[in-house]
């Protein structure tokens, strides 16, 4: 079936023969723009016209159906209303096209009613082997074979020196919008597709085909959302393998995490954050501004395999150094010290007064010795610890902005480094001339800082995302489940032992006899905790007694935990309730896995306890992260410091913790059936670390 779609998205994207139903002379209306496009880009294939009012326009011969059409037709434009889509799709069915577009509007965005009529044209599509873009899409447009397959008025097309950015969106305006963005900046664009509705084809199927495209350097998407997200992951993969960047805006970090989630952690690894996580682990770069898609798309064009390195930063402003700092530090952007060669050969060059560090201010002395700019430049790219720069100065005047260009652009331009030019200013005019010198240089040219540093610590972390080794992943034998639903804590423990996952000694106890006797074997103090699959959350039930340290204590804590829970929950039946040896205080973490529906299990890591609902201070990861990756991620957590010795306290056993997040993570990819596990508390120390409860969620057999 891929193989299919590979071959209908093909044909679609380079037909040899178009049919254009709906086609009309004044290039104002739709088909005469789709019309008016297909001339201008000089198609020399064989075009076919429809009009129910027209024997010719143009002197091209018009038929009056569908029907009359020529069989095997690679494509059909189709230009008409909604409520004629669907015979139209059955007569391209008839006539055996290969793929039609729909821009008609009112379908699956519409409501119930719309939703049922593109259901409808899609399988009758499907049945008869007819590929669909669209609909409610703005088309598309290959510019490598000069193609255009759209609405949208388009210019005369610049022939492509070289590869392209290839440009995917479900929104027929910011494929617009991106192009225009792109075009502007000088860039040159292989493909521009609008997946609208997907009532078929979608981004993945255009996505696969711009992977292996010769004339595609950096793929660019707009994507409101990914239908297949495990094909989407497979794509990524490959195109990290090939070094083709790929630049995603996804909306949708405000979006609540599901309500289902029984557990802490499927709170935590909301939709959007668990896409983030394994999308990241393949390069993808995702952005959360326009701005940021725009720039990071033409530095990856120009710079498609960067070093995973931080950047330097020169600058011709003492203030602006300092907001450097704190920009860097927001945007996660590392900035390197650099060499103390580097150092002593800024000092060759630089004023007296000048640092030499980074970030780098040259202070005044450019005003009078623009030569400055180009030498500095040129040692901090020398500098092995640097990995990118930022030139961020202040233009001056039309002079001295064209001695900066001059100086700065034949250094910038023969780095094989990422490197980008900023004349702070925001609209603050620009010699033309010396406007014209840096667009014709090729070098990355914004007039925001912001803007620069954003888009070079999306930039770095993509390098370092390239450059990430591969551990194997654990492999855990998958064990024996119990019935599908919540497991309760005694049998989740039971599961998690058997891969050697600590927890403090314990048994299920079903009378207050059994209870003392498990309580002297395992010695007090103990805690008591109600077990039962519907009730996961114990202590909001009254359902957890700690630092029971006698016998006599024991009994009143039975009595009243069972008192409590039947208060609370009296539609609960208790399976019993465990009595467990109180562990001492340590640095309480949170550890789970949730496998999401669409996309790929997730690792969650965090600050445990009440910490893990009251500040969410948790990392995700790949379930089949290394030890390596989640001690990295542990170090990453806004509360490290907890972690690693704080005010007395000594460091926790990073590596313990780290080894029983591994085993989550093998678990939940060994075992299909399992949806959600938890830890929380694992309670670290300095040496080791227990489960002091577990939660886990299994589904039925398939």
């Amino acid at each position: 079936m891929t193989n299919e779609r590979e071959a209908a998205v093909s044909r679609l994207l380079k037909p040899r023969s178009i049919a254009l139903v709906g086609a009309q002379p004044e290039p104002a209306s739709l088909g005469g723009a789709v019309l008016a496009n297909l001339q201008r880009f000089g198609f020399s294939g064989d075009l076919h016209l429809v009009s129910r009012s027209r024997t010719e326009i143009g002197g091209r011969p018009c038929v009056g159906t569908i029907d009359a059409l020529p069989e095997g037709i690679d494509v059909v434009v189709l230009v008409v209303p909604a409520a004629a889509i669907a015979d139209a799709v059955s007569a391209c069915v008839r006539r055996k096209a290969g793929a039609a577009v729909i821009f008609a509007s009112g379908f699956g965005e519409a409501g119930e009613d719309g939703k049922e009529a593109q259901g409808r044209i899609a399988r009758t599509a499907r049945d008869g082997n007819l590929a669909l873009l669209g609909p409610n899409c703005l088309g598309l447009v290959n510019y490598a074979a000069r193609i255009p397959l759209t609405f949208e008025v388009l210019g005369e097309p610049a022939a492509l020196a070289g590869p392209g950015i290839g440009v995917i969106a479900q929104s027929g305006a910011m494929a617009g919008t991106i192009r225009y963005a792109l075009t502007g900046k000088g860039l040159p664009v292989s493909h521009v597709v609008s997946t609208g509705n997907e009532a078929d084809l979608g981004a993945e199927d255009f996505l696969g085909y711009l992977v292996d495209d010769d004339a595609t350097s950096a793929i660019t998407l707009f994507l409101e959302q990914i239908r297949r997200p495990k094909r989407f992951l497979a794509l990524a993969a490959r195109a990290r393998q090939r070094g083709k960047p790929i630049v995603l805006l996804h909306p949708g970090r405000s979006a609540k995490a599901r309500e289902a989630a029984q557990s802490h952690t499927g709170a935590l690894a909301g939709d959007y954050e668990v896409m983030r996580t394994l999308l990241g682990r393949e390069a993808v770069v995702l952005v959360d501004t326009l701005d940021e898609l725009f720039d990071t798309s033409a530095l990856l064009h120009r710079y498609p395999r960067p070093p995973a390195l931080g950047a330097a930063v020169l600058t011709n402003s003492g203030a602006f150094r300092g907001l450097t700092l704190d920009f860097a530090e927001e945007f996660g952007l590392p900035l390197p010290e650099i060499a103390e060669t580097t150092k002593s050969d800024l000092a060759a060059v630089l004023p007296p007064l000048a640092v030499p560090d980074n970030p780098l201010d040259v202070t005044t002395g450019g005003m009078t010795n623009p030569d400055l700019f180009g030498a500095s430049a040129r040692a901090l790219l020398a500098d092995p610890a640097v990995g990118s720069l930022v030139v961020s100065v202040i233009g001056g005047g039309p002079r001295q902005q064209m001695d900066k260009a001059r100086s700065l652009i034949p250094v910038l331009q023969a780095s094989e480094k990422p490197v980008v030019l900023v004349y702070m200013g925001d609209e603050s005019p620009l010699d033309a001339d010396c406007a014209t010198f840096i667009r014709q240089s090729g070098v990355p040219f914004l007039r925001s800082p912001d803007r620069a540093l954003r888009s070079m610590a999306r930039i770095a972390a993509f390098g370092r995302a390239l450059a990430a080794p591969r551990a194997p992943a654990l492999t855990v034998t998958a064990p024996p489940l119990p019935a599908p639903g919540i497991v309760p804590e005694y049998r989740a423990k039971e599961i998690l032992a058997s891969l050697g996952i600590p927890a403090p000694a314990s048994a299920l106890a079903r009378s207050p006899e059994e209870a003392c006797a498990i309580a002297a074997r395992i010695g007090y103090p103990v805690v008591l905790k109600a077990q039962a699959a519907s009730l996961p959350h114990k202590s909001d039930a009254g359902g957890v007694i700690a630092g029971i340290d006698n016998e006599a204590a024991l009994v009143i804590g039975w009595q009243k935990l069972h008192a409590d829970v039947r208060s609370a929950r009296p539609d609960v039946t208790l399976d019993g309730v465990l009595v467990e040896a109180m562990a001492r205080r340590g640095t309480e973490l949170i550890l789970g896995a949730r496998r999401d529906e669409d996309w790929e299990p997730v690792l969650v890591v965090g600050l445990g306890g009440v910490w893990a609902e009251a500040l969410g201070d948790v990392r995700l990861l790949p379930a089949d992260a290394s030890e390596e990756e989640i001690i990295a991620a542990l170090k990453a957590l806004k509360g490290a410091r907890l972690l690693l010795g704080f005010r007395g306290t000594p460091a926790i056993d990073l590596k313990a913790v780290a080894q029983v997040a591994a085993m989550l993570g093998g678990l939940i990819r060994a075992t299909p059936r399992i949806a959600e596990l938890e830890i929380n508390p694992l309670m670290a120390y300095e040496k080791g670390a227990l489960a002091l409860d577990a939660l886990m969620v299994v589904t039925p057999a398939p």
